[in-house]
């Protein structure tokens, strides 16, 4: 009997001892659990990111807050090269440097670089672009693309200008330089001279007649004796008169009097328009080293007078429509 009773006490013992180890673990797991939780919410707390937003037209609101593309080609800052920084137009957030800008010919504002954190870079849904945001405000600015080879660092930010604003770096304010050459279809001295090291903008257009505000129309039926010029403005730190000077008479031919090529007339005849006493010099000096080769050089020399611009779709003519230059090839002449 005392066997029996010390068994059957021993049993409950042990189930006792169960129910309370069982609490006591339950217990446990619970203020693990707790702490857990705690410490999710408290990680995934937000920042107050509130943030004054400049007020947007309809085309920036299409573009920035719907994902809209503005047009190639249209763009304020797509031939912009001036030193500074270019920041969100929603926001003001900076985004990139000047020096990190580069012409690709795509038609819209290119960076192989942005600055660091400003640019939050997602794939799109379909899972073959990159979109590029704003980070502080998530406003869209464009697409990223890799493996062009067009740079270094073998990156293009394909960027809108609606998207962004510009402000000029004053403290460093870069020097520019005008040079004004006729050597030939506009289109071709063009497409050499706006991609060249140092050049800022170019501009194709008439210069050297007698009205004003001629067109291209009334150019070619010779009735304003303008000539078909390009109108380059330079950074001379990063390059000089006398090298874009030769790669005029590179580029063309200086020893035709009539033209170039198959285009005769007076409006595509080779000249240098000087803008000052030293343009005038440099070239005479460039003309007379062509001379003493055996070139019997043809190109004229006239003072500048005032330039007119060409109609829009004469501007950047090859770079929107591919191609090359039908009378124009670089020849090495010095």
């Amino acid at each position: 009997m005392k066997k029996m009773l010390h068994n059957i006490f021993k049993k409950r013992r042990n189930v006792i001892v169960s129910i309370f180890a069982l609490i006591a673990f339950n217990h446990s797991q619970c203020q693990n659990s707790n702490h857990n939780t705690k410490s999710v919410q408290t990680s995934t707390i937000k920042k107050n990111t509130s943030m004054k937003l400049n007020e947007l037209s309809k085309e920036e609101q299409y573009v920035i807050l719907n994902k809209g593309t503005e047009r190639p080609f249209t763009g304020e800052y797509t031939d912009h090269f001036v030193n500074g920084t270019y920041t969100c137009k929603q926001c003001n957030a900076p985004l990139y440097k000047s020096d990190s800008k580069f012409h690709s010919g795509c038609g819209w504002p290119s960076f192989d670089d942005e600055i660091k954190g400003a640019v939050k870079k997602t794939t799109d849904a379909d899972g073959r672009r990159t979109e590029i945001t704003c980070a502080n405000c998530d406003g869209h600015l464009g697409h990223v693309f890799y493996g062009e080879g067009l740079t270094a660092k073998d990156t293009r930010h394909c960027v809108n200008s609606i998207s962004m604003l510009f402000v000029e770096d004053t403290k460093e304010k870069k020097q520019v330089a005008t040079a004004i050459f006729a050597g030939g279809c506009f289109w071709g001295v063009e497409y050499y001279f706006q991609n060249a090291k140092g050049v800022l903008s170019t501009q194709v257009g008439y210069t050297g007649g007698f009205t004003q505000n001629p067109t291209y129309k009334e150019v070619c039926a010779h009735k304003t004796g303008h000539i078909e010029a390009l109108e380059v403005t330079y950074d001379p730190a990063l390059t000089s008169y006398e090298a874009l000077a030769k790669l005029f008479f590179e580029i063309h031919d200086p020893t035709q009097a009539n033209g170039q090529g198959n285009d005769i007339g007076e409006q595509y005849l080779s000249i240098v328009f000087y803008l000052d006493d030293a343009q005038k010099a440099t070239t005479e000096k460039l003309i007379g080293q062509l001379q003493l080769k055996g070139y019997k050089v043809a190109t004229k020399l006239i003072k500048a007078t005032k330039f007119w611009p060409a109609e829009d779709y004469h501007q950047q003519y090859y770079e929107k429509g591919g191609g090359t230059p039908y009378c124009h090839h670089r020849v090495s002449r010095f």
